[in-house]
């Protein structure tokens, strides 16, 4: 099936209240300029590098998202165009983020990481360190980013309750960030990938990041 047929196929099961990333790391930009002309005008890219160079490449209407894991001294090499990080997990990237936004004279949206999976491999704070980062007057002082919401990623693994366990122990989280900040900014619970995006928009997930199932195997 070619790109656009999977795009429109996933978009059209999709909840309006939705959004979907594409994730298109590694894929040639003649993939990504597909599914853009399908509509497509969000790209999920994990290395930074490869980000700038498809940017420089390509239609200047589309929102880039970095989702994979953000080394500090790479920050300046985004910081001019991204539109969404997904995956902060401390508050020294978030300083960094900070800083290099306000070199470019921008405010750059952030969500924070949170570790839900079983695996250690996966990145993430949990909810103490959360909301040490949200109370601490270094994260209050920092004009030029903006917390918009929550990102995690669940164990990989075919036992569906532990899925959504993890899924919904993240959305309780986001729920309660939500009560106590402004809520009008913080709208955004980004979970669910290609094999579990349906049961991610069941536990309340506003952004899935999808990929294969869009491009096809790496």
């Amino acid at each position: 099936m070619s790109i656009a047929t999977n795009l429109l196929k996933i978009k059209s099961s999709l909840p309006e209240s939705v959004t979907l990333v594409a994730v298109s790391k590694t894929k040639p930009i003649s993939d990504l300029m597909e599914a853009y002309d399908t509509g497509q005008r969000i790209f999920g890219e994990n290395k930074i590098q490869e980000m700038a160079e498809k940017w420089e490449a390509m239609p200047k209407d589309i929102q880039w998202h970095m989702i994979g894991h953000v080394q500090t001294n790479k920050v300046k090499f985004m910081a001019e165009f991204v539109s969404l990080i997904h995956g902060v997990d401390s508050l020294k990237l978030l300083a960094e983020i900070n800083k290099q936004a306000k070199k470019n004279n921008r405010t750059i949206d952030c969500l924070l990481q949170i570790h839900i999976a079983k695996e250690e491999t996966k990145f993430g704070l949990d909810e103490k360190e959360l909301n040490e980062i949200i109370a601490s007057s270094v994260f209050k002082e920092m004009n030029n980013i903006q917390i918009v919401g929550l990102m995690g990623m669940a164990t990989f693994t075919e036992n569906q309750e532990q899925i959504k366990k993890e899924f919904t122990h993240l959305k309780s989280i986001f729920d309660k960030l939500r009560s106590k900040d402004k809520p009008q900014c913080v709208s955004t619970l980004s979970m669910g990938m290609s094999g579990d995006y349906q049961l991610a928009i069941d536990c309340g997930s506003t952004m899935i990041r999808i990929g294969s199932s869009i491009f096809g195997g790496r």
